[in-house]
């Protein structure tokens, strides 16, 4: 299926895919794993792909315990992201949960603006062993923002990214998978067009019922 274009139409306005690495590092493994996926999205849906590292935004972060204490950088951050239609939000495994700098940024997220945003959920982590990080951590947390958090979370450990590039073909399957299971929920929370959304079939494979 061919993307939905906007060319010589200013009046269609592209889908917003904005993703979130909560790594305190960079590069990081998680930022590797957040790109790809959202530039995944985007490019399934027509849309553009913003990737926001939150460790260069840590001291503006940081500033003060309110939202009007952060810097200008981060504050434009919070606002793509309180802004766009589908979220892909990634954190490496830290203690057993995700970084203290991803919660952080998401004390300063609106309490109210993300209800119903469709949401990814990633992480990574040293062994699969971390990999319940995704369901027993973030979902529950987005669960209080009253999100629309996607079933199949994605979850990378050290081995499915070399030099910060996604180099597993496993790794490669779930996106696609998770990306072919989610595009029936941006059908019907975006109303994209037709094509798209007959396009977005689940294939028997992916149904928990095929199982």
């Amino acid at each position: 299926m061919s993307p939905p274009s906007d060319e010589g139409d200013p009046g269609i306005r592209r889908i917003s895919v904005v993703g979130v690495s909560g790594s305190p590092t960079r590069p990081s493994r998680t930022s590797a794993l957040v790109e790809e996926i959202a530039e995944t999205f985007a490019a399934r849906v027509g849309g553009e792909a913003t990737v926001i590292e939150l460790a260069p935004l840590l001291g503006e972060l940081g500033s003060g315990p309110y939202r009007g204490d952060v810097g200008p950088t981060a504050l434009a951050a919070l606002e793509a992201v309180e802004a766009a239609d589908l979220i892909v939000v990634g954190s490496p495994a830290y203690r057993a949960t995700y970084t203290g700098l991803f919660k952080l940024f998401f004390d300063h997220i609106g309490q109210h603006a993300l209800v119903d945003k469709p949401i990814v959920l990633t992480a990574t982590g040293g062994s699969d062993r971390h990999a319940l990080l995704v369901e027993h951590q973030m979902r529950p947390l987005f669960g209080f923002f009253q999100s629309l958090t996607v079933p199949l979370g994605i979850f990378a450990n050290e081995g499915d990214v070399t030099e910060y590039r996604v180099s597993s073909p496993e790794l490669r399957t779930r996106i696609d998978t998770a990306v072919q299971r989610t595009l029936p929920l941006l059908a019907m929370h975006l109303r994209l067009d037709d094509e798209l959304a007959a396009a977005a079939a689940v294939p028997a494979f992916a149904r928990p019922d095929a199982f």
